[in-house]
């Protein structure tokens, strides 16, 4: 079949689009300026929504079996332990994934790229969008493969092509923000110095991360290049920071796999979409490394908008509904950016306060907060992204307890329950919590959406869910509409609104 959606970037968030349109039979093409996968990966926490988004695709137990839970974070001031948080099951009850998962970006990659494989699918590596223009019905597109210029068209376009997106560029979005002066540095090494989970370094000058690997001895390393080192030259080696490493990081290199230095940025896009074009993840906003969020956002672009190309190229909903992708994901950049701008200048800035945060604050005053159960929760649902919600979304309607439309489905497991499992077909579908009436199951029989009941147990008083309330859910695992009281002219309005049909 002739693709109707080219993806440019094949990265975490062009692949998962990718996958996505994969689950839902839309033929796409997915191509790569660069020769191959990325070697340099910054990226190492996977968090739980983004491990319930594979869960729903399938792969998820490959992820976890490589990947590493972190079970505690070690603070250290001066090379001295000033903390040890537990962090191991942080968030049970709230997440199949209740950790934050340590799995580096390149490795993480390969499987996503081994998946699309598995499929048939391959991506064209070499191949570079030269240009692109938007008609009423279609985006012609004008793409080089080793040398060869190809002219084709589509019906959608998506820039999943970093921070130096062409596709953005090409749109003229204007991407505000600025660049932190600070240079990073990061690295896979070799080292016998034993590492118990994860570890946070301060010191005078700055701060390392160091994060264990799966394999045997091997360690990532993060942290700031020495001032000292930038005034001598502009890129420094990896021999000329191991005395720094050494010293600031209590680390004993044996053996540097692969090195790099990079700056950081802070950047919204004014627009996530212009017509038939869309750009996602590191395309439409970068940010600080702070809570390791900018990869797992990029994946929560990629799943809001691939089942919603899908569900308009299938004729299941009006394409009106292609406007909610911007209206939902730019305004969780913009707050993520500041959040993390603010972190991350709390850590590394200058002055009274930048010293309070460092000495005082996350040494000593964090830890004992991340003790009160209300507050890990909180910290859980934050840092892993469960607590994103679209309330003020476009396709968000009532409330059912304390659920709204637009969040996120609760979890509820336990007494032979999960209604996490439904959400693998990834498709629109009721659910009922308790018994549904005669007049929803006709309705589910007539629309072809499928109905999901679930025997009322306490869990989901604790979750905030009435009994009886009903949930129209979306592919993604949000809820789309939520009733109390299973009211079918409610429900009808909704559907016929925006057309949403399964058959």
């Amino acid at each position: 079949m002739k693709p109707q959606v080219l993806i440019v970037g094949a990265g975490p968030t062009g692949l998962v689009l990718a996958l996505g349109l994969q689950k839902q039979g839309i033929p796409f093409r997915i191509i790569d300026k660069n020769q191959g996968p990325g070697e340099a990966s910054r990226a190492m926490a996977v968090h739980a929504r983004t491990l319930e988004f594979y869960r729903q695709f399938g792969f998820v137990d490959e992820i976890v079996q490589l990947g590493i839970p972190v079970q505690q974070v070690q603070i250290y001031k001066d090379n001295k332990q000033r903390a040890k948080m537990n962090m191991g099951h942080i968030g049970k009850g709230l997440s199949p994934f209740p950790y934050v998962l340590s799995f580096p970006q390149d490795e993480h990659e390969r499987i996503l790229i081994n998946q699309l494989k598995a499929k048939g699918i391959f991506v064209e590596w070499n191949t570079k969008l030269i240009s692109f223009y938007q008609e009423e019905n279609r985006v012609r597109v004008i793409t080089t493969k080793q040398g060869n210029e190809e002219k084709h068209h589509y019906a959608y376009l998506c820039g999943c092509d970093g921070s130096h997106s062409s596709v953005r560029k090409g749109l003229g979005f204007d991407f505000a923000g600025g660049t932190y002066k600070q240079v990073f540095y990061v690295a896979d090494v070799l080292s016998e110095t034993p590492i118990d989970g994860l570890q946070l370094k301060l010191f005078k000058d700055g701060f390392g991360l160091i994060f264990p690997i799966r394999t045997t001895n091997s360690l990532r390393l993060i942290g700031l290049v020495p001032q000292a080192l930038l005034d001598k030259k502009l890129e420094i080696n990896f021999t000329e920071i191991v005395p720094y490493i050494k010293e600031n990081l209590g680390v004993h290199t044996n053996k540097m796999n692969w090195f790099s230095t990079y700056k950081v940025h802070h950047r919204v896009s004014e627009y996530f979409r212009k017509g038939r074009i869309f750009i996602a993840g590191d395309a439409g906003h970068v940010h600080s490394p702070a809570g390791g969020q900018g990869m797992n956002t990029g994946i929560g672009d990629a799943i809001n908008l691939s089942w919603k190309l899908a569900t308009v190229l299938k004729g299941k909903a009006k394409e009106e509904i292609l406007a909610s992708y911007e209206e939902e994901r730019i305004a969780f950049a913009k707050d993520l950016v500041a959040t993390t701008d603010r972190m991350f200048s709390g850590i590394v800035g200058k002055g009274f306060s930048t010293k309070i945060i460092r000495e005082v604050l996350i040494p000593y005053v964090v830890p004992k907060l991340t003790g009160v159960s209300s507050i890990r929760k909180a910290l859980f649902k934050s840092v892993s992204q469960i607590r994103i919600h679209y309330r003020n979304s476009m396709l968000s309607a009532g409330r059912a307890g304390a659920i709204h439309g637009g969040d996120r489905l609760p979890w509820i497991y336990g007494q032979g329950v999960d209604n996490f499992k439904p959400l693998q077909t990834f498709d629109w579908q009721f659910h009922v919590y308790g018994e549904a009436k005669a007049d929803l199951r006709e309705l589910a029989k007539t629309t072809a959406i499928p109905l999901h009941e679930f025997p009322w147990t306490g869990s989901m008083r604790e979750a905030g869910i009435n009994p009886g309330s009903m949930f129209l859910i979306r592919p993604d695992g949000y809820v789309a509409l939520a009733d109390s009281g299973q009211d079918i002219k409610k429900i009808r309005s909704y559907l016929d609104e925006l057309k949403v049909v399964q058959n």
